[in-house]
């Protein structure tokens, strides 16, 4: 760990000790780390990014749902004509998030996005090293949820995209599904169904195309998946992807409208819990499960950072014990929304158990000005073996890199 790092864990640690650091929220400015900022494009167009080798050179590139930055230098590099979104005070990109991968199954990285949420998403075919825009593929013909996900939903190392979809113009006819290519990669994608359509008097949660939360997680640690939203959980069945029917919903109250929602033992008791944010609020909590299934509502950063859109659970210093990291995405809704104009930081949230086995986070600043998107992606983006940090929003493109 890098002497910066570690003489700002031992700071929160005496802050800690000292009372400043409290379930009630943050006293005191958090310790800040030594990493190194660097920005690849000032301007606002897209809120989610993604890295792979596009040009097929040996290095990690950027992408965003308009461009890609090409390592070493971040040349730019237009995927599709660029929007024009201004500051993003009054507007939206077309990007709300992205993921690589080799849709075609050609050898060469596409790249996957999501663009407004409800509008059809696209996936965009690599050129395989020829200049020009990027052939665009419509994925499906709706991406409904704020937080679509693309995850190892099956544990067996491919990921699929999850996330809520629904009839063209029928905001509370939505379905909760997860999607993969067809054989025929220029088609719409496969939609396999998580939960039931919903149906006149059910409407099935975090399916309307600004629905707030979802997560992918083994919630009940039978060792399969499952897939989380604010109104509760669906259970992966035995048969995982092969199954034909609907899987279990199971209701639970898992608070108001939020970002990412990750799975992890909290307390040691052995229950899986669920963290997650608030995307337009102040507010980072965690919701400990009870014998009984139920979920009860703990505050972690209840004042310290707001629109926290994106959140990932990750061992960032990979020391064995799992922390998160999230940040605030700028002018989420320009400046109405609660702390709008606060510092928009990148936040390590560094995890330690107690000795009664209870994970505690220390919050550290990793990198001024630039917060994070709807999506922002956690990589080891220079080949040193440490994890980094890129992120898009509306503050333009930036890599945060771990000394």
């Amino acid at each position: 760990m890098h002497p910066s790092f570690r003489s700002g864990l031992k700071k929160l640690a005496a802050l800690s000790v000292l009372g400043f650091a409290t379930v009630g929220g943050f006293a005191q400015e958090p310790a800040r780390a030594d990493w190194k900022k660097t920005q690849l494009d000032p301007v606002f167009n897209s809120e989610g990014v993604t890295t792979a080798d596009v040009n097929k050179d040996g290095k990690i590139d950027v992408i965003t749902g308009e461009n890609w930055y090409e390592a070493p230098t971040w040349k730019k590099h237009e995927i599709r004509k660029n929007g024009n979104y201004g500051d993003g005070l009054k507007s939206y990109s077309n990007s709300f998030a992205c993921w690589a991968d080799d849709v075609n199954k050609d050898g060469w990285v596409d790249v996957i996005v999501i663009g407004f949420p409800g509008a059809p998403c696209h996936w965009f075919e690599n050129p395989q090293g020829k200049d020009g825009h990027w052939t665009q593929h419509e994925l499906w013909i709706s991406a409904c949820n704020e937080t679509p996900l693309c995850a190892d939903l099956f544990g067996n190392g491919k990921k699929v995209v999850v996330m809520g979809s629904q009839p063209k113009g029928k905001e509370t006819e939505g379905q909760m599904a997860w999607f993969t290519p067809s054989s025929d990669p220029n088609a719409l994608w496969e939609m396999h169904a998580i939960s039931e359509a919903s149906a006149l008097g059910k409407e099935i949660p975090g399916t309307r195309k600004f629905s707030h939360g979802l997560g992918v997680g083994d919630v009940n640690k039978d060792g399969r998946n499952d897939v989380i939203c604010t109104d509760g959980w669906w259970e992966q069945p035995v048969e995982g992807q092969k199954a034909t029917k609907p899987w279990t919903f199971h209701p639970a109250k898992l608070g108001e409208a939020c970002a990412d929602m990750v799975v992890v033992d909290v307390d040691g008791d052995g229950l899986n819990d669920i963290i997650s944010s608030s995307a337009h609020k102040y507010g980072i909590w965690w919701h400990k499960q009870r014998p009984d299934g139920s979920f009860t509502r703990m505050d972690l950063f209840p004042k310290l950072v707001s629109e926290t859109h994106a959140l990932a659970l990750v061992d960032l210093d990979r020391d064995g014990t799992t922390d998160f990291v999230s940040g605030k995405r700028w002018w989420s809704h320009g400046r109405s929304e609660p702390g709008s104009e606060q510092n928009p930081a990148i936040y390590l949230f560094k995890g330690s158990r107690n000795s009664d086995g209870l994970l505690q986070f220390t919050p550290i600043i990793l990198a001024d000005g630039c917060g994070v998107g709807t999506q922002f992606q956690v990589a080891d983006l220079n080949g040193d073996g440490k994890l980094d940090i890129i992120s898009s929003n509306k503050k333009g493109v930036h890599i945060a890199i771990q000394p």
